[in-house]
């Protein structure tokens, strides 16, 4: 089939598209179980779904029926048409239409609001849209599971079922994102952490990981890597404690626009929040003595764990946590060092990401509805991002209404090896802060002035870092976070002693080495460590012991071949050295 000519880069163009297509399933359901009843059916960030009452429980093989169905829809090009009613005429069409919910959404709908409906062949629903012009625009449609989902997200109400979908303007649009989810189900940081023994959540704490020795080794590795490179900038470290009293959170402004997201607790008899972020700590350290405008910028770094409130349907592995530790850093500045303290950030955050071989975009997000001070400050911070970006010659989007409530924002999102994007790093601007802690410097002209702050982070989240990066590189790591960067196989066990001897040399020089010396075969051995995704597999054998080498394989590149011990060891100190990295 043809493409359509349409922007699917465009985020208004994707919802109209997968709302449609969230139509056409419902029309396809109402087809077969003509019982079935309606409740609502969104694009969402990645497809489409519909919620649906049914006595019948969908299976995955019903699935193929629908979209059969759905395949016939499209087919017909039903032109998407949309007319406008009373409440009570709307009421009326949907009790002769047997659409419970949709009477139910209706009366919930405030007086004088449009009602809106969009009919395709004889199918009506209740939508105020947007949507494609024909039913024949979406070429190519996929259902991919069923789900239980009660209405309104309320446990008290009925269960449903939930239909997700996916559509493109192609075929080969289609194949391609299936293609890439069925790479992204092998690549799950899930399955491949608990295949390595990295890390994992039990449920005796949900959203709470535990990590690992071998999870620790790549933890460790980028906290010494963040620590280095933080020194280099000028950055002092400083650790602020997990919980603090109901006052501070009052000044900070999180009790008031951030306690359902929050964990509290009391002590002798007093009120205490344990910490979603580290910020309001950081203004305690500022404020234990007077500075001087000669000092800054001030930069304090802290790998801070913080706890916040996450719904269980919303948990995902280390993706989405109820306690992380991000990777903040407080930067107070000198009103006129802004724009330069900003572009600073901008290079460091760019250089870590290199590390790494990421990608990545920028979204500008501006003031939310819910935010506090002064619409003023909100301005000239939001311009000083915005003036920041352009004289850095860097392209970004705005994202409106999406700062935090104490300041807009630099999101980055970073592109993973199969095309996915994850937000991360953060540079957020805010005059607030300051101001509700009564932040202050001695200025040159002995006057008492109000810093600026940036709050910024470069992983975001150690362990939401640590799952994307198992994700991008399926589990085989760089060779400086690798867990086991050295595996020696024995052919025989009378190899053991020249793989002892091999190892020691490795591991004098701070190599992460496992020897397997087990009377299996070989065959079997490889096997296994390639599992273990170890970086470098060495085999040992009679001709390797004559020559005082080794037959290494990589876990992505393949067989390197016979190298003196020499040799390998000056190859992997370079490739620790420089931080070298192979995509998977």
């Amino acid at each position: 089939m043809a493409k359509i000519n349409f922007d699917f880069n465009d985020a208004e163009v994707r919802e109209a598209f997968w709302h449609t297509s969230s139509h056409i399933l419902a029309q396809a359901v109402k087809n077969i179980w003509p019982e079935a009843m309606l409740t609502i059916g969104p694009a969402i960030d990645k497809g489409f779904y519909y919620d649906i009452d049914l006595e019948y429980k969908i299976t995955e093989e019903d699935l193929k029926k629908i979209e059969k169905e759905m395949k016939k829809i499209i087919k017909a090009g039903y032109p998407l048409e949309r007319f406008e009613l009373s409440r009570e005429e709307a009421i009326a069409l949907m009790k002769e239409r047997k659409e419970d919910y949709k009477i139910e959404l209706i009366n919930g709908l405030p007086e004088g609001e449009i009602i809106s409906f969009y009919k395709q062949g004889d199918f009506v629903d209740l939508c105020a849209g947007p949507h494609v012009e024909k039913t024949s625009n979406i070429k190519a449609v996929k259902l991919t599971s069923v789900a239980g989902a009660y209405w309104r997200g309320d446990s008290n109400n009925k269960m449903l079922q939930r239909i997700y979908g996916i559509s493109f303007p192609s075929q080969e649009e289609l194949d391609d994102y299936l293609k890439k989810m069925e790479e992204a189900k092998k690549r799950d940081h899930r399955k491949i952490g608990r295949e390595m023994d990295l890390y994992d959540i039990y449920e005796e704490g949900p959203g709470f990981p535990f990590f690992l020795p071998k999870g620790m080794i790549i933890r460790n590795q980028l906290e010494k890597f963040w620590r280095e490179e933080h020194a280099k900038r000028g950055y002092s470290e400083i650790k602020t404690p997990l919980i603090l009293n109901e006052d501070l959170w009052h000044t900070s402004g999180h009790w008031d626009n951030y306690k359902d997201n929050m964990y509290f607790t009391k002590i002798d008899e007093q009120n205490y929040a344990i910490k979603p972020m580290n910020c309001p700590g950081s203004m305690l350290v500022y404020k234990r003595r007077l500075h001087s405008y000669r000092e800054f910028p001030i930069k304090m770094g802290e790998l801070g764990q913080v706890h916040r409130h996450e719904l269980s349907g919303a948990l995902h592995g280390l993706m989405r946590v109820r306690t992380f530790t991000q990777d903040d850093a407080h930067i107070l500045m000198l009103p006129e060092q802004v724009k330069e303290e900003v572009k600073n950030v901008i290079d460091f955050i760019d250089y870590m990401y290199g590390i790494f071989g990421f990608k990545y975009h920028v979204e500008l997000s501006t003031r939310p509805e819910k935010y506090i001070g002064d619409i003023e400050l909100w301005d000239r911070a939001t311009d000083a991002l915005r003036e920041s970006m352009e004289e850095k010659g860097m392209e970004y989007v705005v994202n409106e209404g999406d700062g935090a409530f104490y300041g807009p924002k630099l999101d980055f999102h970073l592109e993973d090896s199969i095309g996915r994007t994850w937000q991360c790093g953060t540079v957020q601007l805010d005059y607030m802060m300051p101001e509700r802690f009564e932040l202050e410097y001695i200025g040159a002209d002995g006057e008492k002035h109000r810093p600026v702050m940036i709050h910024r982070v470069l992983y975001g989240s150690i362990e939401r870092f640590i799952g994307i990066l198992t994700e991008h590189f399926a589990g085989k790591f760089p060779l400086w976070l690798a867990p086991v960067q050295v595996k020696l196989l024995t052919v025989a066990e009378k190899f053991e002693e020249y793989a002892a001897v091999v190892a020691s040399k490795l591991e004098a020089i701070g190599l992460r080495v496992e020897i397997d010396a087990r009377n299996e075969k070989i065959g079997y051995k490889l096997r296994e460590a390639r599992n273990e995704r170890a970086t470098y597999i060495a085999v040992i054998g009679e001709k390797e012991v004559e020559n005082s080498s080794l037959s290494i394989r990589h876990n992505v590149l393949g067989e390197v071949g016979e190298l003196s011990v020499e040799d390998f060891i000056s190859r992997l100190v370079e490739e620790i050295e420089t931080k070298k990295y192979y995509n998977n």
